[in-house]
């Protein structure tokens, strides 16, 4: 049995964009109040609060449970009248790089643990380069050592991808492991994310 606290409820407007990430407790309060209807990701069906309650009678799992009733929280929801598309810029963060970069070394391609990575510039700030979304990737310890304060041309190393400044996806919270939910797969595309902590100092 859930609880209210319980999960995360991808948020579609009525165009069925994905626009925002919400609590389970926001998003029953939405289909409670008829601003929102249940999306079954597996055959986009929608339902309305009355007719998902009946639907979750017979569930064994992933419910709240009041008095009288089941209620499955739902993976996605889609609102009933809003269709806008907030949009938030995508802050440069040390998480940022991380989340962008999904825990991959740029150079060797090796995915690992973040305490086995660190954050470089391309281009040494001691030889002009900046802190920017073209000029900061994750580097693993054995590539960042080999580095140094050089160029990768200049030691033999090549980026496997052009750093960017990821698209926005207009919600904040939204994490690349969140989005392997397979029922969200079919709504949000895995490059669209941003990153809501603070900064924090770049390492190197």
């Amino acid at each position: 049995m859930a609880t209210l606290t319980d999960g995360l409820v991808l948020v579609l407007n009525r165009n069925w964009i994905a626009i925002h990430i919400a609590s389970a407790r926001k998003a029953i309060s939405l289909l409670y109040r008829g601003m929102a209807k249940v999306v079954l990701p597996e055959d986009y069906s929608t339902h309305s609060f009355e007719n998902w309650k009946q639907l979750s009678r017979n569930a064994v799992s992933g419910y709240i449970s009041t008095v009288s009733f089941k209620f499955v929280v739902p993976e996605v929801i889609v609102l009933t009248l809003y269709g806008g598309i907030p949009r938030k810029d995508m802050p440069l963060t040390r998480k940022a790089i991380f989340e962008r970069d999904d825990n991959t070394c740029q150079y060797c391609g090796r995915r690992t643990k973040r305490e086995n990575l660190t954050i470089d510039h391309v281009i040494p700030k001691s030889r002009g380069g900046s802190d920017n979304w073209s000029n900061l990737v994750l580097a693993c310890l054995a590539c960042n050592a080999l580095k140094r304060n050089n160029t990768p041309n200049e030691v033999g190393l090549r980026l496997i991808r052009a750093p960017r400044k990821p698209r926005w996806l207009p919600h904040v919270g939204l994490h690349t492991d969140v989005l392997k939910k397979p029922g969200w797969q079919k709504f949000v595309n895995a490059e669209h994310w941003v990153s809501e902590s603070p900064s924090e100092e770049d390492e190197k």
